[in-house]
């Protein structure tokens, strides 16, 4: 509910979330899981969902995209972020320790059900039907990092996406 900061106060701002103990200043707060607000969320209603850091921590990816869809208006509008699998120290580790450990927070956060590079994110997009509108790199690391020019000077800069904690993105209804 923080991201709420940002948003018009005079806007009427829905909340779906399962936790009693996160506080949101919205107009109506659902205190359960999406699957299970589903049936209390208006049809064709929504002009803006936003999803910050929350798609990885649903079950199933593609039933939320193909629902969500249903809630939003005909001109309406999905924002979010998501957490780079790719990010370099989480390959750093991977690669050299051998280490997929699960922590508190951050990228292998162990609420995290799904994990995203930017290709499958934007794979899963389309094969949703959803239409990228914007899509960014955001995080990321600055200056020389030995790992980073490496991997990429050997993969033919293919992994220029390393360098970045996560994505942003705005996708429509197609």
């Amino acid at each position: 509910g923080g991201f709420s900061q940002y948003l018009d106060k005079a806007t009427e701002i829905w909340g779906v979330e399962p936790s009693e103990t996160v506080k949101f200043p919205f107009f109506r707060v659902l205190r359960c899981t999406y699957d299970e607000a589903y049936a209390d969320l208006p049809d064709a209603y929504f002009d803006l969902i936003i999803c910050n850091d929350v798609i990885e921590h649903l079950p199933d990816t593609d039933h939320f995209l193909q629902t969500i869809k249903k809630k939003m208006d005909p001109n309406g509008m999905l924002i979010g972020s998501i957490p780079n699998v790719r990010y370099y120290r989480n390959l750093r580790s991977l690669i050299f320790s051998g280490q997929w450990e699960y922590t508190d927070s951050g990228i292998l956060d162990r609420t995290h059900l799904r994990f995203f590079t930017e290709k499958s994110l934007r794979g899963t997009f389309s094969r949703n039907q959803m239409k990228i509108e914007r899509f960014e790199r955001i995080n990321g690391v600055k200056g020389f990092k030995v790992f980073i020019f490496f991997l990429n000077l050997i993969t033919f800069n293919r992994c220029s996406d390393t360098r970045y904690l996560q994505f942003a993105f705005r996708i429509s209804k197609n």
